[in-house]
């Protein structure tokens, strides 16, 4: 593939080393590897990658020196390599990416001119080592080659007794020993470390998260060095002394919780009060001191925008958004100790609108007419004023997952203006599960960008599962929606009990939201006036 320009692997299982290969796209711009479990050497051939930007191999098992060449791309901003096992000298010229260069849980680096990094000493630059992830090598011995330049003041005249061989051999012995409990220590130590800090997945039962047990006592011990260990350059965005994003004062106190709050209204992260995890956050039911429910999203500070001021800037605008479509944002606190951030919503009693997706007769949650309808214009409501501010807010990951419902069957929008705290990579991993669901507008597979109008083609894909009561959205609905065959596009559930005329129309109008052309799309002010026009008001 001579023309890739974005390959992105992050968050995955893979294993084994990284091909050479890949350092002949010449047209790689940012190549993401994180948070997968590969190993061996970094190639130096990505120094060749001359158009690269971003490189981002933390979170494996690399080993081996940073090579030299890996300093060469000249459009090179950002090489992140933290929790590995590198070692030996850093290149100098990385000095250039400033804080672009992200090293951070190597304990094998040296190097001059970087602030969190020790000087090389000779036995750092004559016997570099190259770690393995497991541990040391016990046939490491072995590997020594005869040419290896021992100095030595013997000489056939001047020879130590060799009656001292057996003191050399017990200090040899003992040394060899030190280094294998100090091996294993560091290998216990790293696994623990890297146990703690990986991002839970909704399909991963080894979740890295601590036990609710654990999490007690490392926030009963502060002074964890776990905690102080993996979040020391300071991340702190709520610092008072950075409020120049247009927040006021006001609305720090009113909106910002304490590591307290967050502790007290979660249980200290009980297992009984989770909600869902999936490759960014986990989700906790909590109760706040004045009784209110609450749904607590903790997200890791990996997973958010490192620039501090687009964080900020993110925090305000989730803060500005009120409507009685969206899901209300209580609070949040971001904590410099735990590294994460935790955002405080409503907590709403009904689900998602997926648990009314596929459902068999009598289960209770086959949904009346008026009931679909309703929710359809309350969902088009909420779409229509983010789009409405100004500038416009794109959701980019409208979904049934994403509208909850609450007691009175009213629908929310959740996670509206969510992607403005996150990291690219995090947002286009939340983009597979809306790929395999049909949510994604064909246009994005050619222009990589979310509009208003690849919001309004998810919108229409509700409204269809909204109308078949199915998840899956086939060509058969889609046709008898064209058609007006109601057997083919209203659900069987309601049994008759719907009107036709109201189906025909959104029918209709889900047809022109999820129209192939984005200029076909209707605009969702138009969406909005069209449902007016012929539902009844709700």
């Amino acid at each position: 593939m001579s023309n890739l320009q974005v390959l992105q692997l992050c968050y995955n299982k893979l294993t084994g080393g990284v091909p050479t290969q890949l350092g002949s796209l010449n047209k790689l711009v940012v190549l993401a590897l994180q948070y997968n479990q590969l190993t061996g050497a970094i190639p130096a051939s990505f120094g060749d990658l001359g158009m690269l930007t971003r490189l981002d191999l933390s979170f494996n098992r690399f080993f081996g020196s940073i090579p030299v060449k890996l300093a060469n791309p000249p459009m090179l901003r950002v090489l992140n390599v933290r929790n590995n096992t590198l070692s030996g000298n850093v290149p100098p010229a990385l000095k250039r990416l400033n804080e672009g260069f992200q090293y951070a849980n190597n304990p094998g680096l040296c190097g001059v001119g970087f602030s969190s990094l020790k000087v090389c000493t000779a036995d750092d630059n004559l016997n570099p080592r190259k770690p393995e992830p497991f541990g040391p090598d016990p046939n490491a011995t072995k590997n020594i080659p005869e040419s290896a330049n021992f100095h030595s003041n013997c000489t056939k005249t001047n020879c130590p007794n060799r009656s001292k061989k057996p003191q050399l051999a017990a200090i040899l012995g003992a040394t060899g020993v030190m280094v294998v409990l100090i091996g294993t220590g560091l290998f216990t130590f790293s696994w623990y470390r890297r146990r703690k800090q990986q991002i839970g997945s909704t399909f991963d039962t080894t979740d890295g998260r601590l036990s609710t047990d654990q999490v007690k006592e490392v926030h009963r011990k502060s002074v964890s060095p776990l905690i102080s260990l993996e979040y020391s350059n300071g991340w702190d965005p709520m610092d008072k002394g950075r409020n120049g994003n247009g927040f006021s004062q006001e609305v720090f106190e009113s909106f910002m919780f304490n590591v307290e709050d967050v502790e007290s209204a979660t249980q200290y992260f009980s297992e009984l009060n989770l909600l869902g995890k999936s490759s960014f956050s986990t989700v906790y039911k909590g109760t706040l001191r004045d009784g209110s429910a609450v749904a607590v999203k903790c997200i890791a500070k990996t997973s958010c925008k490192s620039d501090e001021a687009e964080f900020l800037k993110g925090l305000k605008i989730l803060t500005s958004l009120r409507h009685e479509n969206l899901v209300r944002l209580r609070g949040f606190c971001c904590s410099k100790g735990r590294g994460e951030c935790f955002l405080f919503y409503d907590f709403v009693p009904n689900g998602n609108l997926l648990q009314y997706l596929d459902v068999k007769a009598g289960s209770g949650n086959v949904l009346e007419w008026s009931t679909r309808s309703s929710i359809i214009k309350g969902i088009a409501k909420g779409i229509g004023y983010l789009h409405g501010n100004k500038p416009a807010l794109v959701h980019q990951n409208i979904s049934a997952e994403k509208v909850l419902v609450d007691e009175q069957y009213s629908p929310l929008l959740s996670d509206s203006g969510l992607h403005k705290l996150l990291v690219d990579d995090i947002v286009f991993s939340t983009l597979k599960a809306s790929a395999a669901m049909g949510y994604l507008a064909p246009e994005y597979t050619t222009t990589g960008r979310f509009t208003e109008k690849s919001d309004v083609y998810a919108f229409g894909m509700i409204i269809f599962q909204i109308l078949s009561g199915k998840r899956k959205i086939t060509q058969l609905i889609r046709q008898g929606a064209k058609s007006c065959k109601f057997e083919d596009f209203i659900d069987p559930n309601l049994e008759g009990n719907f009107s036709e005329s109201e189906a025909a129309r959104l029918g209709e109008i889900a047809l022109l939201c999820t129209h192939e052309s984005p200029n076909h799309r209707l605009t969702m002010e138009v969406v909005m006036q069209e449902l007016s026009d012929f539902l009844s008001s709700s």
